[in-house]
């Protein structure tokens, strides 16, 4: 009878001491950020979780102190009933075996779920052992100072959402994923890497006569839009639309190109990120945009060319369409 008493002491300060030591690993596993993450999207486990993790160096102490205890008390109980060399040889193998490595490991495999299923204990460990563990924890506040929550770089982020690829519990798919990891890129990339050059810009002037020929000309070349510059390609004159000649008789009366609505467009330096595209694409309320380089245009952007970059896709319209049929 005795020795069932034993058994059942020890199994339970063991049993005590693996929750202790699986609560201390799997807590501080616990990305902080992570945490904060999901309890904003209403993850139940992460806000009874978050708190504790949020004031760690008081948990950790209530748990490094309750532990101790435990494993002092292992030691008492198992020298007051065997031989002193017999009981802290075995002492020390239970709690290193079933107190230490073995819970450790169980607990790092779902940190999150032991922590909420044993929160109830560790704010009963912090109850308990306030008294020390309270100053313990403004202690290492004072050396150490508050846990701040790195955010990851735009490296760091492309791999998280790479990692996601052929994962079937991720909620992307692949179009997604590719999205994203063309939009983290943008900042550095240049406009100069997507740009059409200007040998392959069809432009005008401003004292080009559009007459029926020009015209049939315009609509072969299947553009919407057309960039006016001057003959040296210094000055940009904006954008002539051609919806907006759709209700103009050329064949009775040619028409200078400034003589057309014209529709004013800014220029940009070559070496402009691409993230910054976006917003002078807004700003301008243009789809087509300028390239500069050395005072001299050198090319154009569109809107098109910036989301086709995002996307890793070349998008193909109607006109892009009967082209390829062409040649």
């Amino acid at each position: 009878m005795e020795y069932i008493i034993l058994v059942i002491e020890v199994l339970v300060l063991i049993g005590f001491s693996a929750i202790c030591s699986g609560l201390n690993i799997s807590l501080m596993s616990l990305d902080l950020a992570d945490l904060k993450r999901k309890a904003k999207l209403g993850d139940k486990a992460a806000k009874r979780v978050l708190p504790l993790r949020k004031n760690s160096y008081l948990s950790v102490a209530s748990i490094v102190l309750s532990n101790v205890g435990v494993i002092s008390a292992t030691s008492l109980v198992l020298d007051q009933r065997l031989n002193g060399w017999v009981a802290g040889l075995l002492s020390t193998l239970l709690i290193v075996i079933f107190g230490e490595v073995l819970p450790q490991a169980l607990f790092t495999r779902h940190a999150l779920a032991f922590c909420s299923y044993f929160a109830p204990v560790l704010r009963l460990m912090i109850f308990v052992t306030y008294p020390l563990a309270k100053p313990l924890q403004l202690l290492l506040d004072k050396l150490f100072g508050r846990e701040k929550s790195p955010l990851q770089s735009r490296r760091e982020l492309g791999i998280m959402i790479t990692e996601h690829l052929g994962r079937d519990e991720s909620e992307l798919d692949e179009d997604e994923i590719e999205i994203i990891r063309g939009a983290l890129t943008l900042s550095e990339k240049r406009v100069r890497d997507i740009m059409t050059p200007i040998s392959k810009v069809y432009w005008l002037t401003p004292n080009t006569l559009v007459n029926d020929k020009k015209v049939d000309e315009i609509k072969t070349m299947s553009w919407s839009r057309i960039p006016v510059f001057n003959k040296t390609r210094t000055e940009c004159f904006g954008i002539l639309l051609m919806k907006d000649m759709v209700d103009i008789d050329f064949d009775e009366h040619p028409y200078r190109v400034d003589e057309l609505p014209l529709h004013s467009t800014p220029v940009v330096g070559s070496m402009t990120a691409l993230d910054t595209m976006f917003r002078k694409f807004i700003s301008a309320r243009s789809h087509l945009i300028p390239i500069e380089r050395d005072d001299k245009i050198v090319g154009i952007v569109t809107i098109e060319d910036l989301i086709e970059e995002i996307l890793g896709h070349e998008i193909e319209d109607e006109s892009d369409h009967l082209k390829n049929h062409r040649h």
